[in-house]
């Protein structure tokens, strides 16, 4: 049994949204993702999809991606990116992924997950900028984030490994120093988190991506068309 991760699928089925035209390399992304997934993924595996999995506005025109992502092999667990604008709250989502038999899919959302023996946590993050409302908000994910934190030391002990999933990128290289901007990094640094896997970042904005170590934790960028709409196994 495998982990294996996923950011940013963007899929539109039932909305206008072809994301080819962020690139060519977009050009029918979502046949690309499914072909590797096919042929790697098995049923007793799981795969963490942190962030913007639908253009859809309301839970019900995301239908069909869901119905994309639940005839896939293996389990998936689903973090709110900031495109999700259907997502709702946990328990309605709970109940519409019932309600049509979407039997292998799960949220990430103020909770945790236990796979494989580590303990699976996140939060969407937030865009490192300075100014109020984005602070506000960097305060109050970081928040989101310690309570996903919690819920699994509390649910499953804290001699597991704690791995952290994040749509935002927690730091940039732009600012890799600015204490104004480290907020997940020191929620991090407390519960000594070792691994944190986040998307988001796009074309260009690859430049801005922190990959490897910076103070004993490792990140990694693992938005679709980094990975070029490859699954990454993480263990």
């Amino acid at each position: 049994m495998a982990i294996y991760v996923i950011a940013d699928l963007h899929l539109s089925f039932t909305v206008n949204k072809p994301m080819d035209i962020f690139g060519n390399n977009w050009e029918k992304h979502e046949e690309k993702i499914k072909k590797d997934w096919l042929e790697n993924v098995k049923t007793e595996d799981t795969v963490i999809l942190p962030g913007d999995f639908s253009w859809a506005t309301y839970i019900e025109e995301a239908k069909k991606d869901f119905e994309y992502l639940n005839d896939l092999p293996g389990k998936k667990i689903l973090l709110k990116g900031n495109h999700d604008y259907w997502w709702t709250t946990l328990k309605k989502m709970k109940e519409f992924v019932k309600e049509n038999n979407f039997t292998n899919i799960d949220f990430l959302y103020n909770n945790s997950h236990l796979v494989e023996d580590k303990i699976i946590v996140g939060s969407r993050g937030w865009s490192l900028q300075d100014t109020e409302e984005s602070r506000k908000m960097i305060n109050r994910e970081n928040e989101r984030l310690k309570l996903s934190l919690k819920d699994g030391i509390e649910n499953y002990g804290n001699s597991r490994e704690i791995i952290v999933f994040m749509h935002y990128p927690p730091i940039l290289s732009k600012n890799l120093l600015d204490n104004n901007h480290l907020e997940f990094f020191k929620t991090m640094k407390q519960y000594n988190i070792k691994e944190c896997y986040y998307g988001h970042l796009h074309g260009n904005s690859h430049n801005e991506a922190v990959e490897g170590n910076v103070g004993g934790i490792n990140f990694h960028l693992i938005s679709a068309d980094y990975l070029n709409f490859k699954l990454m196994k993480i263990c």
